[in-house]
């Protein structure tokens, strides 16, 4: 293979991404998985289990005292490692479960938060960071704002679905009861406007928009994602 390449996998809250990305690193020889948005969620999940009134700080960032996500990174010491070819977040040296990352009200106060915060010095390390990995890896980066945060991406793929088959999918995720599907739509309907209103959805010129609604199963997904990719780059 020639010079390693990046592709960076955003999409609507729901679509599958995180199951996509794993599928693909089956696909792509010598690759791992950044996490980026898992590190992003590491840190506010640290922010609420230190005991701070998040609806504070969600407010004060609505009236523009923004919040440094690096420095609260830092502060709260907070640390990505690469373990089995994928990113992992550490808190004070213990890590945060996947249960934890995508927990209801993690995602919600991350979609908060992130509207109205600093997040230039994190960008800058997240672009720190896959330079450094970049010299010795394919990425996969799954996260927010990708393009922001490393313009000389490879692929940006956006992942869509239908609603519908979105709720199934988180509710399914989340061992929900058909009962909890109305309120799960309405979460992932606040999600998606939240996103929407904080840029986090914007398309690019060199962006493939991929709909995933009648794939099966994440392998599926993966294969619809992996046909436009090259890996002679």
């Amino acid at each position: 293979m020639g010079n390693n390449i990046t592709i960076g996998i955003e999409g609507l809250v729901g679509a599958g991404k995180t199951s996509l990305c794993r599928e693909l690193l089956n696909m792509i020889p010598n690759s791992i998985i950044l996490h980026g948005g898992n590190l992003y969620r590491g840190i506010i999940c640290a922010l609420m289990q230190s005991g701070v009134n998040i609806e504070e700080i969600i407010s004060n960032s609505s009236q523009n005292k923004q919040l440094d996500i690096k420095q609260l990174m830092d502060i709260l010491k907070v640390e990505i490692k690469i373990e089995n070819r994928e990113s992992v977040v550490y808190v004070e040296g213990v890590e945060i479960n996947e249960e934890n990352l995508q927990s209801d009200s993690t995602s919600l106060a991350v979609s908060k938060i992130a509207k109205g915060a600093d997040n230039s010095r994190f960008y800058a390390f997240g672009k720190k960071l896959i330079d450094a990995y970049k010299q010795q890896y394919n990425l996969i980066i799954s996260g927010r704002d990708l393009m922001r945060i490393y313009p000389q991406l490879d692929y940006h793929f956006f992942i869509t679905a239908d609603l519908e088959e979105r709720v199934n999918r988180k509710l399914k995720q989340y061992e929900g009861s058909p009962a909890q599907k109305e309120k799960l739509k309405e979460h992932i309907i606040e999600r998606d406007n939240l996103q929407e209103e904080s840029g986090f959805y914007k398309r690019y010129s060199i962006t493939i928009d991929v709909d995933v609604t009648d794939c099966k199963t994440a392998e599926e997904s993966a294969k619809r994602v992996y046909r436009y990719i090259a890996l002679s780059k």
